[in-house]
């Protein structure tokens, strides 16, 4: 099927816009159903599709429905195999649904254009579908039309990738809704129809295995298992004939290869693979076997052919080869006189010897016809007795010659007994090979993700000897449920034989070992036993000492220890690299809240003096301790802030002499002038002084007395 575009211009869904989002582009598929559409998402700018029911089944509420549920059971899966839904509407009585849009072709497309294929490219090409299967049937879900026009193949420039489309006939799998018949017509493609749908149309996910099987055929031979004029015939075949094996049709098909199909197109769904995952299991083994070139694997065929194959090909007879029967094969025996010379060959196919035996036994038989008698004549010289010369025991030309019994010998009659003897020896053959080839094996009985209780009882119900074996961890299957069984579900096993039966531990989970206070080797080491390492990240550490294990990380998050995680996890160890060393800054001469905002930001301590200074400004840094070098958080840098020059209050000199006057402001620490007053008459006595008595002044500061 071309999956390219089609533009219709009379199509009138083409340029609709649906649900205010989607702009309806070209029509890509048409179906029984509904009509495919490429399109754009204007809201998230991407290109999608959108499935479109027909016109006038949106008014049908029980198609609607199922067109519904389509969205919500598709939406549920999540497998890099599966066309991902990600959008379901309804407008103006328009259901519609929005998928991903996969460009490229279709499995059809690859079948006609390439098989037969070789069986390695077969079953590569098999294992995307096989798994995108299991994670529905593992969801709970059946597909119910696995065909190749579902299975999409991308062209995408980063690689070919296998998607499994439209579960638009999807169910949710139970007791109740596991009928496939709709109003009377049977939902799935004939060509792929499991023969439980044809008889009583019921599906489970041994159905889609079916499907997956005749997949896995048309792939190893270019061509459908069963044909035929109509719908009805093909349907017929598959109810009553098996699938052939590929390799009847393809050279270069391994046994084992045939085993596979052969399991999973197993006309008794009990002797299929019990589910998609299951057959995911048995494909992989294959293709190990054909990786190793390996060309033919009894054991592997042993452990894959269905049980009916293995032990009876034909319990009904309905395939019975006649050409193999030497009773059916010997030709209607014409009793003929005793002088009759002319020798009698049966067909080059039958079995001579008993086609001797049966020719002789109808001529003793025959009424009006005396038993022979020896007599003088020819016919007692086995060189020159044509019925009785050159056959395998004296039957037939070419074999050599039997004597017959001397003249005048008695001659024993062979009589009915041979009859009973040979059909006695029959007998006891066939009771041997049934009793060794079929009677004394049944099929084990599928009881995974089955209680235990419920499972002994099954295998029990079946006539087979329970026995629980070591139970193992599952990411799949719930604690306490059947993980698996030896032999597995639908392999043979002796009648009262033993099903070893392994539980399920759940999801296989371990605790985050704690690591404080350990070294990097010993909290790698303790880490490694059950999880997988990352790496080891090392941060600064006031607290705790170099080396040092201080946590775990998982994807960046902090776990705790003890906290439940699967082997799989990927964890990483921060280590200790220490404190942190700190780079001292100076700040001589600059504001002292400068420094404040850098030490509070380091978590450095401060010891701050405040000090005069004549030279530095007030609010001003007069020194640090240390200038330069590294600290630690906590530690300490001295500091000396400047509280501006000492102000010193000038004392009254008035009517002091000069040098008493300079004696105690030079005590005070200023300097002193001294200038005439001018109306002075040189009597050597301060009037004033400047700056005046009572004021604050720097100390140092020059005082000028004014003498009288």
């Amino acid at each position: 099927m071309d999956r390219s575009p089609v533009a219709d211009p009379d199509d009138p869904l083409v340029g609709r816009l649906l649900d205010g989002r989607y702009l309806i582009g070209e029509r890509i598929d048409r179906g029984g159903m509904a009509t495919v559409y490429q399109a754009l998402d204007q809201r998230l700018e991407r290109t999608v599709a959108v499935k479109v029911m027909h016109p006038g089944l949106g008014d049908d509420e029980e198609f609607a429905a199922r067109f519904v549920r389509e969205a919500r059971h598709a939406a549920r899966l999540s497998h890099p195999n599966v066309v991902a839904v990600h959008d379901q509407g309804r407008e103006n009585g328009t259901v519609f649904l929005v998928m991903e849009y996969v460009p490229g072709h279709t499995l059809r497309d690859v079948i006609r254009a390439e098989a037969p294929l070789p069986p390695r490219k077969a079953l590569a090409l098999a294992e995307p579908i096989v798994a995108a299967l299991a994670a529905a049937h593992e969801a709970g879900l059946i597909h119910r039309d696995v065909k190749p026009e579902n299975v999409l193949i991308s062209d995408r420039p980063d690689g070919a990738k296998v998607k499994v489309a439209d579960f638009g006939l999807a169910k949710a799998i139970s007791a109740d809704t596991q009928h496939t018949a709709t109003g009377g017509v049977l939902i799935g493609t004939v060509s792929y129809l499991a023969p439980e749908l044809v008889v009583d149309g019921r599906a489970d996910t041994r159905a889609d295995v079916y499907a997956l099987g005749v997949v896995l055929f048309e792939l190893l031979t270019g061509k459908r298992p069963h044909e035929g004029e109509s719908p009805i015939q093909v349907a017929y075949k598959h109810v009553h004939e098996d699938v052939p094996p590929p390799s009847s049709l393809v050279d270069g098909v391994p046994d084992y290869v045939d085993a596979l199909v052969a399991r999973a197109t197993a006309r008794d769904r009990e002797h299929r693979s019990a589910d998609a995952r299951v057959l995911l299991r048995q494909l992989r083994r294959v293709q190990t076997a054909l990786a190793a070139g390996t060309a033919s694997d009894p054991d592997l065929v042993a452990d894959l052919a269905p049980p009916r194959a293995a032990a009876d090909p034909d319990p009904d007879g309905s395939r019975h080869d006649t050409a193999r029967d030497p009773f059916v094969d010997a030709p209607p025996v014409v009793p003929t006189p005793a002088s009759e010379t002319t020798p009698r060959t049966p067909p080059p196919d039958a079995d001579l010897t008993s086609a001797f035996a049966v020719e002789h036994l109808a001529h003793l038989a025959s009424p009006g016809v005396a038993p022979s008698r020896p007599g003088p004549g020819p016919a007692t010289n086995p060189r020159t007795d044509p019925v009785r010369a050159g056959r395998p025991g004296g039957v037939g030309p070419g074999a050599p010659a039997v004597p017959l019994p001397p003249a005048g010998a008695p001659r024993r009659r062979r009589g009915p007994w041979i009859w009973l003897v040979g059909a006695l020896v029959l007998a006891l053959l066939a009771g041997f090979g049934y009793w060794f080839g079929i009677a004394r094996w049944t099929s084990t009985p599928a009881v995974l993700e089955y209680t235990q209780a419920d499972a002994q009882q099954r295998i029990e119900d079946a006539g087979l000897t329970f026995e629980l074996g070591d139970p193992e961890y599952s990411n799949d299957v719930a604690e306490g449920l059947v993980l698996r069984t030896d032999p597995g579900p639908g392999d043979r096993v002796l009648d009262g034989g033993t099903v070893t039966v392994i539980l399920s531990l759940g999801e296989e989970l371990y605790p985050i070992p704690t690591v404080a206070d350990l070294s990097e080797d010993d909290a790698q080491a303790a880490l490694t036993e059950h999880f997988q390492y990352d790496e080891t990240k090392e941060i600064w550490s006031e607290s705790v000492p170099a080396g040092t294990a201080i946590r775990v990380e998982v994807n960046g998050r902090t776990v705790e220890a003890g906290e439940q995680k699967p082997p799989s996890t990927r964890v990483t160890l921060v280590v200790s690299k220490g404190r942190k060393p700190i780079p001292v800054k100076d700040f001589t001469g600059k504001q002292l809240t400068q420094l404040q905002a850098y030490a509070s930001k380091r978590k450095l301590q401060l010891d701050t003096e405040e000090v005069y200074d004549d030279t530095v400004k007030k609010g001003l840094v007069v020194s640090q301790n240390p200038t330069s070098g590294t600290l630690y958080r906590g530690e300490s840098i001295t500091v000396k802030v400047s509280k501006g020059p000492e102000l010193v209050t000038v004392p009254s000199t008035r009517a002091k002499g000069v040098r008493a006057a300079t004696d105690m402001l030079e005590d005070l620490g200023f300097k002193v002038k001294t200038r005439p007053h001018p109306n002075g008459v040189g009597f050597g006595i301060v009037t004033s002084s400047d700056p005046p008595s009572g004021a604050r002044v720097p100390k140092g500061s020059t005082i000028t007395l004014i003498v009288f």
